[in-house]
């Protein structure tokens, strides 16, 4: 028998990638009694805390405060152009990481019992792995690399500095004009807050803005974009970037004849791509492609002791769903429970201004799929609050199946995020629209809208000529 050296740590479970759903994994592993290494070469709390959702939606704050100064004369208040100082704002947006950072440190998941090696890690075989010299040979493994931004191959682009999301929240001076490659939400995101703040903003985008959305919702958002004045572009296409003496060029494609658009600044915001660089996975026989690594429905690689979760797992590229990822591993990993990740009922937002929320099939997904549906909506203008508060624009669109069962929704308009919950549960539990339509809402809501869009697939019937006899019949009993 082959002596194992004694050099080598030996834990239950290995996470390789500090992010959102590594540190859920390891968390609560280590919480449950399992003895947890975390290997991350960088910053703890991944892409989310540092580069994306956190402080994407703090620079969003500093925008949404500035237009709330522009436009607060529509209340009878004193409104004006509002003065930017950009610096001040790139403080608050690191300020509000700074805040987080605690949670998802070091120092934390080792005060939790986690062995936490900030070192890049690489498989050696099917159950080893080395960090920064350190070998860990473990039961089970990890995979939570996330991903990054993914750069398309434009000519030029190489030779011409340009913003990503994992640069871009480190500005701290204003920007004259920010040209935006992508119509996705990070794109229009960060458009529209850039827009606030006092630049001029350009989109451009291969296709329309928001093209996995509701097309009806996604044309709600980009006509708000535009009558704020951002210029948007789209079914273009780019065929090259320049430098321009400080700032840049970027010429393209617009109905057959070719455009020349000058600004400060480019952003690329062109999709992601998985993690997977240096991490040896043939070694360890983990198979994966352009999209990610190649997991089954229980989330295990072809390595049946590697998982892999998040963004590198190759699905919905969502911090929500790699924290939902890390509840199904760890029910495998730790109880060896067979559980399956099912994604039928994953929510996503835009936070632009109004909001786009969704979950579900669309109209169209199930038109595409021949699923006999049935579409009830209301308007947000017809919302007391809405109207209150002069947020009127938007909807709630259901999409209802047989039985009335609820298959998807569609929210546009203020505050959509935190409204697509209920849908969310109805999708998830296979609710029937009559659960939600018979819930009582607060007066005066937002969360009426959802009711009243309920209340809408039983509309035509309620009121209906049938009805109408039913109860002129009964009413002779009386």
């Amino acid at each position: 028998m082959t002596a194992i050296p004694s050099d080598i740590l030996h834990a239950d479970l290995c996470v390789i990638g500090g992010g959102s759903g590594g540190l859920s994994v390891a968390a609560g592993a280590a919480q449950m009694g399992a003895r947890v290494v975390l290997v991350e070469k960088h910053k703890m709390g991944g892409d989310c805390l540092n580069t994306g959702c956190v402080p994407s939606k703090a620079l969003l704050a500093a925008g949404h405060a500035a237009q709330a100064v522009r436009t607060s004369g529509r209340f009878g208040v004193n409104g004006h152009e509002p003065v930017i100082d950009f610096r001040k704002v790139r403080d608050h947006v690191q300020g509000v990481i700074a805040g987080i950072a605690p949670h998802d440190s070091p120092e934390r998941f080792r005060g939790l019992g986690v062995t936490v090696i900030e070192a890049p890690a690489c498989f050696l075989d099917a159950r080893t792995v080395d960090a920064g010299g350190q070998r860990i040979v473990a039961r089970r493994f990890v995979v939570a690399t996330g991903s990054s931004p993914a750069v398309p191959p434009i000519p030029g682009l190489a030779e011409t500095p340009y913003f990503t999301n994992e640069t871009l929240f480190e500005n701290g001076e204003r920007i004259e004009h920010l040209v935006v490659v992508g119509g996705g939400p990070i794109g229009l995101e960060m458009a529209q807050a850039h827009r606030r703040l006092g630049s001029a903003v350009t989109v451009l985008d291969a296709a329309r803005v928001l093209v996995r959305d509701d097309a009806e919702a996604a044309a709600i958002v980009r006509d708000r974009l535009v009558a704020e004045g951002v210029s948007i572009r789209e079914y273009v296409k780019i065929e090259r970037v320049d430098r321009a003496g400080n700032g840049v060029a970027v010429t393209i494609l617009e109905d057959g004849e070719t455009r020349r658009i000058e600004g400060s600044h480019l952003l690329v915001a062109t999709g992601r791509r998985a993690n997977v660089s240096g991490l040896a996975l043939e070694a360890a026989g983990i198979d994966y492609g352009p999209r990610g690594i190649t997991v089954d429905a229980r989330l295990r690689t072809t390595n049946k002791r590697v998982f892999a979760i998040g963004d590198v797992a190759g699905g919905p590229q969502f911090t929500h769903v790699a924290g939902y990822h890390a509840g199904v591993v760890v029910r495998q990993a730790l109880f060896h429970l067979p559980a399956k990740a099912n994604h039928d009922a994953v929510p996503w937002v835009t936070y632009a201004d109004p909001e786009l929320a969704h979950v579900g099939l669309n109209a169209a997904e199930a038109e595409k799929r021949g699923v006999p549906h049935t579409v009830a909506r209301f308007a947000f203008a017809e919302n007391d609050r809405a109207r209150a508060e002069r947020e009127t624009e938007g909807f709630a669109k259901v999409v209802v199946g047989r039985g009335g069962r609820v298959l998807g929704a569609t929210i546009v308009g203020a505050h959509a995020g935190e409204l697509i919950l209920p849908w969310v549960l109805a999708v998830t539990q296979k609710m029937k629209i009559a659960a939600v339509a018979s819930a009582i809402a607060p007066y005066p809501t937002l969360s009426e809208v959802s009711k009243r869009a309920a209340g809408a697939h039983f509309t035509p019937s309620l009121f209906s000529e049938r009805t109408r006899k039913v109860v002129r019949f009964l009413q002779r009993w009386t």
